[in-house]
């Protein structure tokens, strides 16, 4: 096998791959012996036809197809590898010649790595959200825990309040005539809920247990059903029953219910460190995307076609196995969201090129800045995912090969080199944007 690179405009690059007429002449002879007891010749039993008579009968390429197919598997990556590209797509395959006696020629057409050339990359200026906790929002969390711990408890003493939970009885009418699906028997309802019509529920405040009351409304233009949608209705609604939400009482013995601290102040400290914390990781996560970006901005590099597809290709592979997992098809997702394969990949393209962006630029800065993973560090990333995976470090050794060791490192230079450019980042705190 010989191998002959062109470099193509846009970071493309065209291999010609000549396999000798020998070569051809065996994988042609091993295609028959593996299709010829599929083949049935008159005067020879099944499978004993000889070669030269198939051929006659079928014509002298009949075999050129299975053989092609096998030499491009066993070749293409020989010739990948001798070329000394580094390629970052699936080639596009074209045979060029493919006849008896003659040497076995076909092209294979690849993106290769762009160059990069970064710009400015340290000392960047990033707006990042400050991480700054507030009253309101620890106060929130302590609500959403009370809400949490409340307890329903029945109301017969007064009329129907702004968010009570209530239990009805309802019967709709248009122009006098009750219509389809307008009736209701103990439905619940909390009123503020905005769950029903528009204005329904409001004119509920006020209606008082067992007391038959009127509800004048109007359905939207938009409404589902189209022979209600714009039209009057008067609903007939009767209230059965009142409840509401009792809260706990925000003191020492609610924060030893639902903490494991004795008093509310150590549990309001414990909430207001935990959002801190929280809030320092999307910080940290925003700081870092965002001086990537701006990495992205002051770089250069030329992304060929092939390099962004393959990359949708990837994604589109994680997206199908996600609905899987959910339990829907990619059939099914499309007939609900009407969307196409089409269009799911072109939603996906900003994606893929940014990740692409990111992954070039980051690695380019790794080699600048000669990072190396210390053997040392490199046993601690492989205890980590050993751990993950819940196995010993020594038996993930055994079924990771080189080439997954020498990505592992890699990645892990990358997230180095993320580290490098958010750490200088000169972090400028988040405007609030003023609403219009």
């Amino acid at each position: 096998m010989s191998v002959q690179v062109e470099n193509l405009e846009k970071n493309m690059a065209k291999l010609t791959i000549e396999v000798s007429a020998e070569e051809f002449e065996k994988a042609v002879q091993n295609a028959y012996l593996r299709s010829r007891g599929k083949i049935t010749i008159p005067g020879f039993r099944k499978g004993k036809a000889p070669r030269v008579m198939i051929e006659k009968m079928y014509g002298a390429g009949i075999f050129f197809e299975d053989a092609a197919n096998a030499l491009i598997q066993a070749e293409y990556p020989k010739a990948a590898d001798e070329s000394g590209l580094e390629i970052v797509s699936q080639p596009e395959i074209d045979v060029v010649q493919i006849e008896k006696g003659k040497a076995f020629i076909f092209t294979a057409e690849v993106a290769v790595k762009p160059e990069v050339t970064l710009g400015k990359y340290k000392g960047l200026e990033v707006e990042v959200t400050p991480a700054d906790v507030t009253e309101e929002e620890i106060a929130a969390e302590l609500k959403r825990e009370q809400e949490n711990n409340s307890r329903t408890i029945d109301v017969d003493d007064r009329a129907v309040a702004d968010g009570d939970m209530v239990t009805l009885d309802f019967e709709g009418f248009v122009d006098g005539v009750a219509f389809e699906g307008g009736k209701g028997t103990d439905y619940p309802l909390t009123i503020g809920s905005n769950s029903f019509i528009p204005g329904f529920e409001e004119q509920l405040v006020g209606a008082e247990i067992g007391v038959e009351k009127e509800v004048n409304v109007t359905f939207p233009e938009n409404y589902h059903a189209n022979d209600l949608a714009g039209k009057a209705a008067v609903f007939k609604c009767t209230v059965k029953a009142i409840k509401v939400k009792e809260l706990p009482e925000l003191d020492d013995e609610f924060a030893k219910d639902v903490s494991e601290f004795d008093t509310l102040d150590a549990y309001k400290a414990d909430i207001e460190k935990k959002l801190k914390e929280r809030k320092e990781a999307v910080a940290k996560r925003e700081r870092e995307d965002k001086a990537v970006d701006a990495v992205i901005e002051n770089a250069q590099m030329d992304i060929p076609e092939a390099m962004i597809q393959n990359q949708i290709q990837q994604l589109m592979q994680d997206f199908i196995r996600r609905m899987q997992a959910q339990g829907l098809s990619i059939d099914q997702y499309y007939q609900f969201t009407g969307l196409d394969n089409a269009k799911i990949q072109e939603q996906m393209r900003p994606q893929a090129l940014k990740r692409i962006q990111s992954r070039l630029v980051l690695e380019k800065i790794a080699e600048t800045e000669n990072i190396q993973i210390s053997d040392e560090k490199f046993e601690e990333e492989l205890k980590a995912m050993a751990d993950m995976y819940k196995m010993e470090v020594e038996k993930l050794k055994e079924v990771m090969g080189d080439y997954e060791k020498e990505q592992i490192k890699k990645d892990m230079a990358v997230q180095e080199a993320v580290t490098l450019v958010a750490e200088s980042a000169k972090v400028v705190e988040k405007k609030e944007e003023k609403a219009e």
